[in-house]
């Protein structure tokens, strides 16, 4: 399955169009700073084990594929390997199409028809990404199109994988978080705590996380001080969601810009043949 690379003088950047829309690997100066995709894993056409992958129409859990959206109760189909909470929609999981290329940006589609008698995501939709390089940074522009002639629920986030050393360390700031359950599901929303507070920054490593904070403000920077390397992460409207996945013992932490919060009742109407969109800026620096 073949590959769609994009460079500058210091960042590199592939992409896996067909494997879930997914970037493959990303690199400053040469040296990764996402956790690269396997050979297996771009074969696969499946993006959920890629460096980073988009997740549309919707990011997160639905418990018991149950969402009621205004009046109207749809039901949702496991899909995702091990999990019996249907979790990030169905983007991962396509192929997506080249629209547009050339040395330092593309644009990328998926487009989904109605699959609502198979338990899928029943309204139709077309998903795109923008990636355009700089000498210091990567932008992706996220859009999602609702295709029908009626609201319908929709969000979108980024799932990036980055690579962990012991030194890795993050700020970013929120103002409430929420407490998750066994299942990885929402039950209560609280302030953030200060174990969990990384407004001053905390180390990586010492915290064990996978959960959504909510109020952010849109910035984060991450730091490996012994690689001499700093990346600030910067999002826009509509992204005010932040979800941190740090499992203890694994070489990756997730820092994951969502336009919507956990749950049913976070959902927000895409109007009839409305269009929601944002960036991400990943803007990288040498310490």
């Amino acid at each position: 399955m073949s590959l769609l690379t994009l460079r500058t003088a210091r960042l590199g950047l592939d992409l896996a169009p067909a494997a879930g829309g997914a970037i493959a690997r990303f690199t400053v100066d040469g040296a990764d700073i996402l956790r690269p995709m396997a050979a297996a894993d771009i074969a696969s056409g499946k993006g959920n084990n890629g460096s980073s992958y988009p997740l549309v129409p919707f990011a997160g859990r639905i418990r018991d594929g149950r969402l009621d959206f205004r009046g109207e109760q749809i039901r949702l189909a496991p899909n995702w390997p091990g999990a019996s909470h249907p979790l990030h929609g169905d983007g991962w999981a396509n192929a997506w199409q080249v629209v547009r290329s050339d040395r330092t940006s593309a644009e990328i589609s998926y487009l989904h028809e109605r699959a609502g008698g198979q338990g899928g995501w029943p309204f139709r939709y077309r998903a795109g990404q923008n990636f355009r390089l700089e000498d210091d940074r990567l932008t992706i522009r996220m859009t999602l199109e609702n295709l029908e002639d009626r609201p319908v629920p929709g969000g979108f986030g980024l799932h990036p994988y980055f690579l962990r050393d012991t030194d890795s360390e993050l700020v970013c700031r929120s103002r409430t978080v929420w407490l998750m359950d066994a299942d990885v599901m929402p039950i209560e929303r609280v302030a953030v705590p200060p174990e969990w507070d990384f407004a001053m920054g905390l180390k990586v490593d010492e915290v064990a996380l996978n959960t959504c904070f909510e109020g952010w403000d849109g910035r984060a920077t991450l730091t490996w001080p012994q690689r001499r390397l700093r990346l600030d992460m910067a999002a826009g409207a509509p992204f005010g969601n932040l979800v941190l996945f740090m499992p203890a013992g694994e070489r990756f932490f997730c820092v994951e810009p969502w336009s919507h919060g956990l749950g049913q009742a976070d959902w927000a109407p895409l109007g009839p043949r409305a269009t929601l969109e944002g960036d991400v800026v990943f803007q990288v620096t040498t310490l």
